[in-house]
């Protein structure tokens, strides 16, 4: 996106499906200038349909599966929005989600694939699994696969359904288990009718051949009418031994579209020959939640691939009244099934062939088309002028200015632009007391404390960054023992319409009063302003009594250091930002950034003889803080700190935010081996942990209550006699 250009038009694409995902690396190449893309998805991945049957035959991992959908919307520009969307109001034009948010838009793309689900069937959503949505099923059978190698019994399977799909996952299924289980595993195939309908006797005959050389169980013209744990029963009164199932049986569509009042068919979306709604041309459908009203097709990816040039060129042309593409799909194609082990067969222009040949052509096809999503490298930054100021190149630097707390100064900078400042000469300031906030002296031994915090953004989402923004400005007050009272917003937005600009605030303004409500604070006011991006900051204020608050400064020979998070969120945004980082990593740092400090401040504060929150300065940094504020040599147990998922194989690769060297350069001293895990000390963090010094008479105590609260805390390390500093235990 180009930077200086105002965001006037949102475009909303709801679910990740193949067509969605080429869009959006289609998007990444070419966008265009003044729209913001959302993308909705439940899990950070998308799993590829295509590469199912191999998955679960056990030729390809989940990693090969999965489309990284974090890593394509920041190719994209775009926001990933974690999340299910239930209903479309096309008058109000909104989407809202499970969770309650509200997403506007002004265009909007539904990619939401299909289901499996058996909702009316006793028992199946308690004892079976649908194969559509896949993210499920892949995570269930491989939990299946992995306790069938390990069992003492033969493993028991049945498909449900009797269509391509059914049948290849029931071969894919067999030949997974026979190569894995100690025993003979026992597969079932049933169908209400019988399999196959529709198919010339000559191919029906071929795939009779290999289910029954496969050893699987065909079962025809009886329906199952309950699924109980371990066996399935029939409408005959038969019953199948199943210890896993599978619904594979048909395509069914989401039920909200239609109860939105999109136009469908069959429960699926009517669109036109530009993917057009029917009756809402400002919503396009694709892929197998789209019903193509101008030339309907069977449910198959391939149309879904090849929708996505013209989905791409109609959303360009709805947002900027462009003119429309025709969606003009092939009446006949290749259909490529595989057989379980690695042979597949081919069916196209009424002639069929099978064999290992083709499993290879499938394996390159597929492989072709995953490899789009896994060689997405960031786009190239803007080259210099031939001549600029001296310092310029050196200052910029290799590595790209985070956002968060990745972009902050060092922590020289504004120590040496505050000491020459004069004390302040007021009674009820109290020097000193306040490490980490300002405290002022209030009436009958009460003590308000005050701080200020903002960050810039590091996700397209304002109101993920507006709940981690509120999180972080409150950890000053959690972690010197303070409730939270009242908070000041400060938002800078980037240049929007003026449309955009009230809803981006109500946006930032509601997600952030969640986090504020939650703590028993709240927003009383604030300012606003446009600039080159998007940055969210609080001042907050916090209550105290009976006790002046919690410093740095109290730490004592002995004490015990207890983290209440994980480090690493800052080599995670760095590596997301240039792409080089797991979708779920990334989303397992928000989780962290997201959890507050309540809980452990309220379980460390009557204790703790010194506190602070882990922040920009990183571990290492507030671990020098507290022991030169309490004169106390500190030292630390590098394999005792907790890291987040994706931290320590980062930083074997050399990932660094761009405050690290900052961070290392504070202190120069610290003598430290050669490992990933020590260069994550002087990894900065936002809305980091609590770092509580405390008795170790208290220590196993307080380890515990918090591990019952759900609190991944750890105790990291000792306080020494010693001069003051960091060192390793």
């Amino acid at each position: 996106m180009i930077p200086h250009l105002p965001i006037t038009q949102e475009l909303l694409l709801i679910g990740g499906g193949h067509t969605h995902a080429l869009v959006l690396r289609m998007w990444g190449m070419k966008p265009l200038p003044g729209v913001r893309v959302t993308v909705i998805n439940p899990l950070p991945t998308a799993p590829y349909s295509g590469m199912l049957p191999g998955f679960v035959a056990g030729h390809y991992s989940r990693d090969e599966l999965d489309i990284d959908l974090v890593k394509l919307a920041r190719f994209a520009g775009a926001r990933l929005v974690a999340g299910r969307a239930c209903a479309i109001d096309t008058t109000a034009r909104h989407v809202t989600l499970e969770d309650g948010r509200r997403l506007p838009y002004h265009v909007a793309s539904v990619d939401i694939g299909i289901t499996s689900e058996m909702p009316d069937m006793p028992g199946f959503a308690e004892h079976a699994i649908p194969a559509k949505p896949l993210d499920r099923f892949a995570a269930t059978w491989a939990a299946f696969r992995a306790s069938a190698a390990q069992g003492d019994a033969p493993p028991r399977a049945a498909v449900i359904g009797g269509g391509i799909a059914g049948i290849e996952l029931a071969l894919a299924m067999m030949h997974a288990l026979s190569s894995k289980a100690r025993h003979q595993p026992e597969m079932t195939l049933i169908d209400r009718a019988n399999i196959l309908p529709g198919m010339a006797p000559s191919r029906l005959e071929f795939f009779r051949k290999a289910l029954n050389g496969a050893g699987i169980r065909v079962i025809e013209g009886d329906a199952p009418v309950q699924f109980a744990p371990g066996r399935i029963t029939l409408a005959s009164g038969m019953e199948v031994a199943a210890d896993y199932t599978v619904g594979a049986a048909g395509a069914k569509p989401q039920p909200w579209p239609t109860q939105s009042g999109l136009e469908t068919h069959e429960g699926f979306i009517s669109v036109d020959e530009t993917l057009r709604s029917l009756n809402t041309p400002d919503v396009f459908a694709v892929g197998d939640c789209a019903h193509l009203s101008h030339a309907p097709r069977p449910k198959a990816g391939v149309f879904a691939v090849r929708e996505a040039p013209v989905l791409f060129a109609n959303l360009r042309a709805a947002l900027s009244d462009g003119t429309m593409q025709r969606f003009r799909p092939q009446k006949d194609y290749l259909k490529l099934i595989s057989l379980g082990g690695r042979q597949a067969a081919a069916d196209k222009w009424g002639m069929m062939w099978h064999g290992p040949r083709l499993w290879r052509l499938k394996d390159r096809i597929d492989q072709k088309f995953m490899n789009q999503f896994r060689t997405l490298k960031p786009m190239a930054q803007p080259p210099l002028p031939a001549q600029v100021a001296k310092g310029v190149r050196e200052t910029l630097g290799d590595v790209p200015l985070c956002g968060g707390c990745g972009a902050k100064l060092g922590a020289g900078a504004l120590a040496r632009a505050i000491a020459p400042l004069p004390t302040p000469n007021r009674d009820d300031i109290l020097a000193g007391a306040g490490d980490d906030a300002a405290v002022l002296a209030g009436p009958e031994g009460s003590y308000q404390v005050i701080s200020t915090d903002h960050l810039r953004a590091f996700t397209e989402d304002p109101a993920l960054m507006a709940q981690i923004a509120a999180t972080h400005a409150l950890g000053d007050i959690w972690a010197m023992g303070a409730a939270p009272q009242a908070a000041l917003a400060t938002v800078t937005l980037p240049r929007l319409s003026s449309e955009l600009q009230g809803a981006w605030l109500a946006e930032i303004m509601g997600a952030a009063n969640t986090v504020f409500g939650k703590a028993g604070a709240a927003i009383v006011g604030g300012h606003s302003a446009q600039g080159g991006g998007l940055a969210i900051g609080f001042t907050v204020t916090g209550l105290r009594t009976g006790r002046i608050p919690i410093g740095k400064h109290g730490a004592r020979p002995g004490d015990w250091l207890i983290l209440s998070k994980p480090i690493g969120t800052g080599v995670i945004l760095a590596a997301e930002m240039r792409l080089q980082a797991r979708g779920e990593w990334v989303l397992g740092a928000y989780d962290s950034m997201l959890e507050p400090l309540s809980e452990a401040a309220r379980i460390l504060a009557p204790h703790a003889h010194a506190m602070t929150d882990v922040t920009g300065f990183g571990l290492a940094g507030h671990l020098l803080e507290m022991a030169q504020a309490s004169q106390v040599a500190v030292a630390v147990d590098l394999g005792s700190v907790p890291l987040l998922p994706g931290a320590v194989e980062l930083a074997q690769k050399g990932v660094r935010s761009s405050l690290w060297p900052d961070n290392r350069a504070a202190l120069p001293d610290l003598a430290l081996p050669d490992d990933a895990r020590a260069d994550l000390l002087f990894d900065p963090q936002t809305a980091g942990g609590l770092l509580a010094a405390v008795s170790p008479d208290d220590g196993e105590a307080l380890l515990i209550e918090m591990a019952r609260a759900g609190l991944r805390a750890q105790v990291i390390g000792i306080c020494r006699e010693g001069s003051a500093g960091v060192g390793l235990i």
